[in-house]
């Protein structure tokens, strides 16, 4: 819709044209970034960057496990979504779930050696690709720039 438009009064004000450039440039960017370390992956791993993303955040918890609630917070996807991605990847032996000890009624998915297995061969193809398509084109301040930008923008989030 058109900036100029001056017979309606909207309580946000229009995007100016740096700020629409740096939203689009943003959606798009990252939109075209995802697309392609999924292709990557997916074509030489098998794996979605959704599977990968499961997989590195059960590798890093303690025990290899993690309550599919908490998953699905770190993942930023919904539970429904999260269990019907568990049971694919469970099927392909990449995990298994199990009920939470701690309260006997939560369930956990824990990373099995054959998701181990699949994630060490998938990572250096995603590290080289996050490296190649974003990484390696910015300086270090732009980097630097770009972690403080995103880590506020999760704060504003998360906190709302």
């Amino acid at each position: 819709m058109s900036a100029e438009r001056s017979d309606v009064e909207y309580p946000t004000p229009w995007l100016t044209a740096e700020e629409m450039r740096a939203w689009r440039g943003y959606m798009d960017g990252n939109q075209r970034l995802m697309s392609v370390l999924n292709r990557d992956l997916q074509e030489m791993h098998g794996l979605s960057l959704a599977d990968y993303r499961i997989l590195v955040l059960l590798s890093e918890s303690e025990d290899g496990s993690l309550r599919m609630s908490g998953l699905a917070d770190g993942i930023l996807s919904s539970r429904s979504r999260l269990t019907h991605q568990v049971r694919r990847m469970e099927a392909e032996g990449m995990v298994a779930r199990d009920t939470c000890v701690e309260d006997g009624r939560g369930v956990r998915a824990v990373l099995t050696p054959e998701g181990r297995r699949r994630l060490a061969e998938a990572a250096p193809t995603h590290v080289a690709g996050v490296r190649a398509n974003l990484i390696n084109l910015l300086t270090k301040s732009q980097l630097k720039m770009l972690a403080e930008v995103f880590e506020r923008v999760e704060k504003a989030v998360v906190d709302r």
